[in-house]
């Protein structure tokens, strides 16, 4: 199934909430740094209640250690992006695929975008909103990536 990957994010409750839909799909969490709080902050630990046993979860001292590490991996990096190619409905993920979100203020940085073989977008209706908050984009590209992949 697919990975999630978070780089340098900011606020404590998003990565929290993501942490917890990743416990919910058991979909393996990767977060790097620099990251904008203690992995011990209590936002952190409370948004994601009582479910961090069940975390799959891999912190990264760099994107630079990252891109190490995934090279010894197989799949394709698809980063989410406002200015991504085309709509995350429009693209066809594979089981093996590696979900790459920047952080919350300043999004994907050019060193990642760079390792990514596609981006994708995530559409909005309404012109004047920018973008959605972090866990919500992680949640909606991870649930149409498994939607894809199981065929459901």
């Amino acid at each position: 199934m697919p990975q999630l990957v978070l780089v340098n994010p900011q606020i404590p409750p998003n990565t929290g909430n993501i942490a917890r839909t990743c416990a919910a799909t058991r979909t393996q969490l990767h977060l790097i740094a620099p990251l904008g709080f203690e992995i011990t902050d209590r936002y952190l630990k409370r948004a994601g209640l009582d479910y961090w046993p069940y975390v799959s979860l891999k912190i990264h001292s760099s994107i630079a250690a990252f891109i190490e590490f995934r090279l010894q991996q197989p799949g394709r990096n698809v980063g989410f992006s406002v200015r991504g190619a085309c709509s995350h409905f429009q693209f066809q993920f594979q089981a093996d695929d590696w979900l790459i979100f920047g952080s919350e203020t300043s999004g994907l940085p050019a060193e990642m975008l760079e390792q990514c073989d596609a981006t994708v977008y995530i559409p909005m209706s309404e012109p004047g909103v920018r973008s959605l908050n972090l866990s919500v984009s992680a949640a909606v590209g991870l649930f149409e990536a498994q939607r894809q992949v199981s065929g459901g």
